[in-house]
């Protein structure tokens, strides 16, 4: 109210601050965590904090600095799938946070489990931006097909994005996103054997098309937040 500020403005302002007084609290807050210790940053789902502002880039500097192995888990609603606008921007949103922070990344299908039909997740795991650009053309006027063209051409130009699925309601869901974790921080390679610290899992092998039957566990875990739900 001081500074006449609202929701979104009152946000960035924090971080600002919090960007700028990192050695003063970050670091006291870290002392006595161990190598094998996993720290999950939820963040605020506003997107500009990771698509081009600096607060969360220097965050991430900040920690690799100081020796953390970070992975960034983006969660995007999965009823985006249902319109294809919304879902050209989610993976555009994605896309701009996976190249301002340079970190290893994982995205996810939030809300599986709502989901009357989950089947037809599968289609959109790996999107086909060129087929949803085809539901544009036909709901908008002519005059914006070569825009749309062009942003599904950046899409396709960069490949970065899919997605992984996630239903709270199976365990094997949840424990394919954390085995998907380790892999991006490495955690457990060192280890004869590799191993859970919090799930356990039926043993089996692994398919990446139904989950894991296996191992996982989360090993040094930064999140962020995407306008979604993310980190």
């Amino acid at each position: 109210e001081e500074m006449n500020l609202g929701p979104n403005g009152a946000l960035l302002y924090c971080m600002e601050y919090l960007e700028d007084s990192l050695d003063d609290w970050l670091a006291g807050a870290l002392e006595g965590f161990g190598e094998d210790d996993c720290i999950l940053f939820d963040c605020p789902g506003q997107i500009e904090l990771y698509s081009h502002h600096s607060a969360f880039r220097t965050f991430v500097d900040q920690m690799q600095q100081w020796g953390w192995r970070l992975v960034a888990v983006y969660m995007l609603d999965s009823q985006f799938i249902t319109d294809a606008a919304k879902l050209i921007a989610g993976c555009m949103q994605c896309q701009a946070a996976m190249m301002n922070l340079e970190l290893p990344h994982v995205n996810v299908f939030s809300k599986v489990d709502l989901l009357e039909d989950k089947s037809q997740l599968e289609p959109y795991l790996i999107p086909d931006h060129q087929t949803l650009v085809g539901e544009l053309h036909d709901r908008m006027r002519p005059k914006y097909k070569k825009l749309n063209t062009q942003i599904a051409q950046l899409l396709d130009d960069y490949s970065m994005v899919s997605f992984h699925p996630l239903d709270i309601s199976d365990e094997d869901s949840l424990a394919f996103i954390l085995y998907t974790v380790d892999s991006a921080v490495q955690y457990g390679e060192d280890a004869d054997v590799r191993t859970s610290r919090d799930v356990e899992l039926n043993q089996g092998e692994f398919d990446d098309t139904d989950g894991l039957s296996g191992m996982g566990g989360m090993g040094g875990l930064g999140l962020e937040d995407g306008g979604m739900e993310q980190v």
